[in-house]
């Protein structure tokens, strides 16, 4: 992806996450920075250019974790939409839970990419052409085209208790679908209060 200037990026991403439509707020930001003038032109068509993509993806239920309901809806979301992240759950699955809250704070931060989820037993044709098998199992799709796939909590580094939502979202920057680092620390705390609070023992691998 195409790499922005990273004081054009933190100015975006930051209102992009507060719903800050105010465009000329942002230009004001970029005219208190000392180191301005160089990049003055590149930089305020940069702003532009990135500020009206971010309003429009969020116009088109970008920046939010939905529910699909429906499995024609999703082949038809992960065709049309550049870059789409899917976790396919079973909602009596603490692991799929679990999932969800790391999703949830992704989705926040990264408007770039569309994140839904969907019950496997509203999916069943796509269950059996994609080979899902173990739950909670995320894919993420460039151009309708699977570009990774988690199952379970594989290739994350550690346990489902104590991967964080940045090793999920290194591991989605790495196959594109993520365009750069942007979960905080206070993201990273808000994600562990509201997991522990449901969390309870269960046993999910196979569920067929």
């Amino acid at each position: 992806m195409a790499s922005l200037d990273p004081k054009v990026a933190s100015l975006v991403d930051r209102a992009a996450r507060e719903d800050d439509s105010d465009e000329d707020a942002l230009i004001a930001s970029l005219e208190d920075d000392s180191e301005l003038d160089a990049f003055r032109e590149q930089r305020l068509q940069q702003l532009h250019t990135e500020f009206d993509r971010a309003r429009r993806l969020k116009d088109n239920e970008h920046g939010r974790y939905t529910e699909i309901k429906d499995e024609k809806a999703l082949l038809d979301i992960t065709t049309s939409t550049k870059l789409c992240v899917v976790h396919f759950f079973k909602p009596d699955f603490n692991r799929c839970r679990i999932m969800d809250t790391h999703l949830e704070s992704l989705a926040v931060s990264h408007y770039e990419a569309r994140f839904i989820k969907i019950n496997v037993e509203n999916c069943p044709f796509l269950v059996t052409r994609l080979g899902v098998q173990v739950l909670p199992c995320v894919i993420a799709f460039i151009d309708g085209i699977g570009a990774d796939r988690i199952i379970g909590f594989e290739g994350l580094g550690h346990t489902e208790q104590t991967f964080t939502t940045r090793d999920l979202e290194a591991r989605l920057i790495r196959a594109n679908v993520l365009a750069r680092n942007k979960v905080s620390k206070e993201d990273e705390r808000l994600r562990l209060q509201k997991s522990k609070a449901g969390q309870q023992e269960d046993e999910d691998e196979d569920w067929e």
